[in-house]
């Protein structure tokens, strides 16, 4: 089952732009897809500054 999705407006280059397009017509995954993707990257690699429980890994990591 799909999950919910919010509308919001983002910024990007013309060359972000034309390069995410080319992406799509050889791989037919939405741009949309591609920007879902990257922001989840980001929020893993920034996954420290967010609040939150620690896990058990991230507890062991800081000793």
């Amino acid at each position: 089952m799909a999950r919910k999705k919010l509308s919001t407006t983002v910024y990007i280059t013309p060359e972000q732009d034309e390069r995410l397009k080319l992406l799509h017509e050889r791989t037919r995954v939405p741009v949309a897809e591609y920007i879902r993707q990257g922001i989840d990257l980001v929020l893993e690699k920034y996954r420290q500054a967010l609040p939150g429980q620690l896990t058990l890994d991230d507890m062991g990591a800081k000793k």
